[in-house]
């Protein structure tokens, strides 16, 4: 079994997620309590998407938001970094477009898409500029970026509550459920080291989002951040 250290080497981040595609979607409703389908709806709804538009949904994993989009008839690419997670979404939709790809480098054409999304993998990439910059290249002028990551609860009582279960709660439970519980040692350090909400709204700004804006929710564990494309 492997994990991924804080360097977030590509070939060691989807190594790891190779290890846990099997059960990775049953593993997420039980660590998150349920929430990460209330999580997935307010992403859906914050993209706007519509039939006729193009979606690229990054970090798709075995492809459970990119039903959301299918199933509602739009266009949209499934793209993750992890053969393993693409194998099983093959298996579990083969309907849709499944494409193996590494955000910082996409094998996809400049202003090919209305819209990218990305849930809870722009944490796992190595360069997250460069990842942003990528996926600012592969969207049409006037297209739209939504990124629903793990953030910082901005109430302090809050936040030391989803501390303590995130450092300490989550590795447990996850060795009952998960093949591979370091995978999960590693979700929460990531996640400790992640920059807050007004942070990653200045890393987007910075590499040519503009409108940047986000909300929380959740409390702030999960945040939405959205963005245009001049």
């Amino acid at each position: 079994m492997s994990r991924a250290s804080l360097d977030k080497d590509p070939r060691e981040v989807a190594g790891m997620f190779d290890d846990v595609a099997r059960k990775y979607d049953l593993t997420n409703d039980v660590l998150s309590l349920g929430m990460d389908r209330l999580w997935r709806t307010a992403t859906l709804a914050a993209t706007a998407a519509r039939p006729g538009e193009r979606v690229l949904d990054l970090a798709a994993g075995t492809g459970t938001s990119s039903e959301d989009y299918a199933d509602a008839g739009i266009e949209v690419v499934p793209c993750d970094f992890s053969e393993g997670m693409v194998a099983v979404g093959k298996r579990r939709r083969p309907d849709l477009a499944f494409v193996v790809g590494d955000a910082m480098a996409l094998p996809f054409a400049s202003d090919s898409f209305d819209v990218v999304t990305i849930s809870f993998g722009l944490r796992n990439v190595a360069d997250t500029a460069a990842g942003l910059a990528e996926m600012l290249r592969v969207t049409r002028p006037g297209g739209r970026i939504v990124i629903c990551e793990f953030s910082t609860p901005p109430n302090p009582a809050w936040r030391g509550m989803y501390d303590i279960y995130r450092d300490h709660v989550l590795p447990r439970v996850a060795s009952l459920v998960s093949s591979n519980t370091e995978a999960y040692s590693y979700l929460s350090e990531s996640i400790a080291s992640w920059p807050d909400q007004v942070r990653l709204a200045e890393l987007m700004q910075s590499v040519g989002w503009r409108s940047v804006g986000y909300r929380n929710l959740t409390g702030g564990i999960v945040a939405l951040h959205r963005a245009t494309k001049h």
